[in-house]
């Protein structure tokens, strides 16, 4: 028994002695940052400024009840805001404060808040021309939704501008289905005419931000039905021989096909979610869906119910053959694969969780995750920055089989891989790259 307790006291001295040779601590990684995202996922160097704009789309209709029952359109004029995020000179004061009201159909309203960092109306940065990055929310969401997104964006260097497209409230089945029968209509007109106006006010220089929008490189980010209109802008025009498209009044079937003849001025897309390649509802064919020729990335869950992943975002992937493309896969997740993170009372009513929140994944996670992306994938394609490649060049597409080899004991607190780390995710921490997948088709591939 003597024997054995000397071994083991012998042991664990050894196994101190080893550990404080081996032990090596790196400095604190990105000081001030959230420890746990992704390299590209931490904000960027520049202050940021927010501000409203609103904007007057003549030659718009709508679809009224009765208009849904003869075929009839009504003719509008559509008044929608937009929400900037701009490169700022540093300055003093509090950040803003994004606020919201959900209305969910027969349940109490919901205040929504978020904190943001922007600062309203900060003083433009004016020293240089920043890229455009037009968002384009979901059915019923709103222009601050993925604020975070916005702002993280905007703090590396672009202008970001976020549509509010105004989907009409819903009650009942009936208003849901007048509802969106307008978002069908509207996604892609709402974007065509709105980054229209955005390149005129950059031309005229009037605000100060938006003189320094350089209109040679910009992309184009939607979600759901943001992501339905983008695949639209960005060259794919719709079929109507399927339902729902075949039910959209015959004028505004002519409205729509007009507006979707050439693409819009765009240099790289980013779908989230993208809906409308699902079987049941789809409103592409696939010779349509290859004539979009810019750079894309699509992001979903490969649980999506919504928009059916296996059948519908995979499709829409797999047709995209003029794109050189990259599909992110978030396993386990469904479709509230992006936006802020909201903290809800615990008796809201389920379905306002059922709208943000996802089952598995952690709001602030996939948020780091999709900043980091798309920060490299932006740079890539709109700054022309080629080493961000290799954010997108991953050696196992499915992270979970990422090889980080460390020695005993060695602590790295918080660092990212490299070069030096061949066989990992670029730019996750040790152990860090799990539940992804990522794939890069070029194009007639």
């Amino acid at each position: 028994m003597k024997k054995r307790k000397i071994a083991a006291i012998g042991l664990v001295v050894l196994l101190i002695s080893g550990v404080s040779v081996a032990y090596v601590a790196s400095p604190t990684i990105h000081e001030g940052q959230v420890g746990e995202a992704p390299e590209l996922g931490r904000a960027g160097p520049f202050p940021i400024g927010t501000n409203v704009q609103q904007f007057a789309l003549d030659n718009r209709t709508e679809i009224t009840g009765w208009g849904a029952v003869t075929g009839n359109l009504k003719e509008t004029e559509r008044a929608l805001s937009v929400r900037f995020w701009y490169p700022a000179k540093a300055a003093s004061g509090k950040p803003t404060q994004y606020k919201h009201v959900m209305r969910p159909p027969g349940k109490d309203p919901v205040a929504l808040s978020s904190q943001g960092m922007a600062l309203s109306d900060a003083e433009a940065l004016t020293d240089a021309k920043y890229p455009l990055v037009l968002m384009s929310h979901g059915f019923g969401g709103w222009d601050t939704q993925f604020s975070n997104l916005a702002e993280h964006i905007a703090s590396q260097g672009y202008i970001v501008a976020s549509i509010n497209h105004a989907d009409k409230p819903i009650e009942n089945a009936a208003s849901f289905f007048l509802s969106f029968g307008n978002v069908l209509v509207d996604r892609t007109l709402d974007q065509r005419q709105i980054l229209s106006m955005i390149i005129d006010k950059a031309q005229s220089e009037t605000p100060a931000y938006a003189a320094q929008i350089d209109t040679d490189n910009i992309a184009l980010v939607g979600y759901s039905m943001g992501g339905y209109g983008a695949i639209a802008s960005a060259g794919a025009a719709y079929d109507f021989a399927n339902d729902p498209m075949t039910n959209i009044p015959d004028d505004a079937q002519e409205r729509m096909i007009s507006a979707t003849q050439k693409p819009l001025p765009i240099k790289a897309l980013v779908t989230f979610a993208p809906w409308g390649g699902q079987p049941d509802s789809r409103v592409w064919n696939a010779e349509n869906l290859a004539k979009i020729k810019v750079p894309a990335l699509i992001v979903s869950g490969n649980q999506d119910d919504v928009v059916n992943f296996e059948e519908g975002v995979k499709w829409l992937y797999d047709k995209m053959t003029g794109s050189d493309r990259y599909m992110l896969v978030y396993r386990e997740a469904r479709h509230n694969i992006v936006g802020n993170h909201f903290d809800l009372d615990p008796d809201t009513a389920f379905t306002t969780a059922e709208f943000l929140k996802e089952p598995v994944w952690r709001s602030d996670r996939l948020n780091s995750i999709n900043q980091h992306f798309v920060t490299a994938f932006l740079d890539m394609t709109l700054k022309g920055e080629s080493d961000k490649a290799s954010y997108l060049t991953v050696p196992t597409e499915n992270s979970n089989d990422s090889a980080w080899p460390i020695g005993f004991g060695e602590q790295l607190n918080g660092k990212t891989a490299g070069a030096e780390q061949p066989d990992h995710w670029p730019g996750f921490q040790r152990r860090w790259a799990v539940g992804l997948e990522l794939y890069h088709r070029t194009p007639d591939q």
